[in-house]
């Protein structure tokens, strides 16, 4: 299945150094012909960082989706009841997002998000960025792995000399997760490192 003429929820979560990235696939799944709809947490609305924003943030949210981004709990709520999306892409997902998903925590407008579109039985594709994959969230990636309509992008630890306990998604692969995910299934292989880092 591909993405044409699909409503794709984008919740975007605080891991700031993966924006770029991130935007990049948002990018190619408009030019798919997905239609997007975006959704932003609570820090990506208000820490500037080195990396950007939020006024930057917002303007190329509006630019590559054409619609304002989601900036309540009370907007992302109606998702699930008014059918809104076929799908909900996290990306970045952060290790603090994992973990709230994880335990029913719905303080922002992504959890809510994910809490209203789960609860219609559609899929939700994470796309991780979590400097502690290995250390305090492995068990949350652990729960959340064979929850049904849970999917991984897939991902691997980016910088395991100096980031022991790091891993992110490989981002190239949102779309193609996208596409299995809208027809029930799990991209694979799941864990995969990139090829620069190994010895």
């Amino acid at each position: 299945m591909n993405v044409k003429g699909k409503r794709i929820g984008v919740g975007l979560t605080g891991s700031f150094c993966s924006f770029q990235s991130i935007f990049r696939e948002m990018e190619k799944l408009a030019e798919l012909g997905a239609e997007l709809y975006p959704i932003t947490s609570d820090h990506v609305q208000t820490i500037e960082s080195r990396f950007g924003t939020p006024v930057e943030y917002r303007k190329r949210i509006r630019d590559i989706t054409g619609r304002e981004p989601m900036e309540s709990i009370a907007e992302a709520e109606p998702i699930g009841p008014e059918n809104m999306l076929d799908l909900l892409l996290i990306a970045p997902c952060t290790g603090n997002t994992m973990a709230k998903l994880v335990n029913g925590i719905t303080d922002g407008p992504v959890t809510m998000a994910a809490k209203s579109h789960l609860r219609v039985g559609k899929p939700v594709v994470l796309s991780l960025a979590t400097n502690d994959a290995l250390g305090a969230n492995f068990k949350n990636i652990g729960q959340l792995y064979p929850y049904k309509h849970i999917y991984f992008v897939p991902f691997g630890q980016d910088q395991y000399k100096k980031k022991p306990y790091s891993m992110v998604a490989h981002t190239e692969l949102i779309a193609k997760t996208i596409e299995y995910a809208l027809d029930g299934k799990q991209i694979q292989p799941v864990v995969q490192s990139p090829h620069r880092y190994l010895e």
